[in-house]
């Protein structure tokens, strides 16, 4: 999403210049937005308490503006025949540091008695802290025997050369390149339902997680070009074409646009309560 914005931008506004480092969300956070060096930070999980006091302690306030939707994707080889839908509790099961199966059949005794390779996001990922919390049930918590990286095509590649592999990656790695590996589809309770935007949008997918840009508000008040920048980004957000089509992430409504809208102007303003600021800490 940054990088489309930021392109985007650059195309419209004559000597617009800027700096993209892809270093994880929580990487972002702790080496460049929290100690005041970044304007803005993109993070695929929510802002933490403790970042949050680490940014006042700083000396500003973060901004935050959900810009996108993404249905996060367990995947396994194309030529794993054995399963199809995976429960939370089987997925918690596989990445658990007390459970850690070495083969297949050690979580069902029908499947192959093979070891599991595992591959996922690297721990200054905002996936990886999403993936501990929602499907290991425990934030930071995993076994230490995967294979950990910032970059989705490295888990797809990795999970393709092996039949006994699994991983998780982003809907928009996997709609871009839907032969290379096989997602499962998710049960939570209700029944299995397939990785889509669709299901992202209405909420049937359990995976599905927001996407975040967060603000620096002091150097927001402070720099009229970062301002336009983000009305720009934040109208990008809701063109379907760009984010869901280009990108494959779910676009934000024309509600969610203006209500984001709303709140840059505020926090340009001066007129933002903390609670204002975060709305997913509310």
């Amino acid at each position: 999403m940054s990088e489309a914005a930021g392109e985007e931008f650059a195309r419209e506004q004559d000597g617009f210049d800027y700096e993209l480092s892809s270093d994880g969300s929580t990487g972002g956070f702790e080496n460049f937005f929290l100690p005041g060096d970044s304007d803005i930070n993109g993070a695929s999980r929510p802002i933490m308490e403790e970042e949050i006091q680490e940014a006042s302690d700083t000396g500003f306030q973060p901004v935050e503006f959900q810009c996108a939707g993404d249905a996060l994707t367990a995947v396994v080889n194309n030529d794993n025949d054995w399963l199809d839908c995976a429960d939370l509790d089987q997925l918690s099961e596989i990445w658990h540091p007390d459970s850690a199966p070495e083969t297949w059949a050690d979580i069902n005794s029908d499947w192959p008695d093979e070891e599991i390779e595992l591959f996922g996001a690297a721990t200054t990922s905002g996936t990886f802290d999403y993936w501990t919390e929602e499907v290991v049930g425990e934030l930071r918590v995993i076994r230490e025997d995967f294979d950990g990286t910032e970059e989705d095509d490295e888990i797809a590649q990795g999970v393709a050369g092996n039949e006994y592999a699994h991983g998780y990656l982003p809907y928009a790695y996997y709609d871009n390149n839907p032969d290379s590996v096989k997602a499962l589809e998710i049960d939570a309770g209700d029944g299995c339902t397939a990785p889509s935007l669709e299901a992202a949008s209405e909420g049937s997918y359990p995976l599905a997680r927001p996407i975040f840009w967060y603000v620096n508000q002091q150097k927001l008040q402070e720099n009229e070009a970062l301002q336009e920048f983000m009305r720009f980004a934040i109208e990008l957000s809701g063109d379907r074409s760009i984010v869901s089509e280009d990108i494959g992430y779910v676009a934000m409504n024309d509600q969610e646009v203006q209500e984001n809208l709303d709140r840059l102007e505020a926090a340009i303003d001066g007129d933002l309560s903390e609670d204002e600021a975060i709305p997913s800490m509310n």
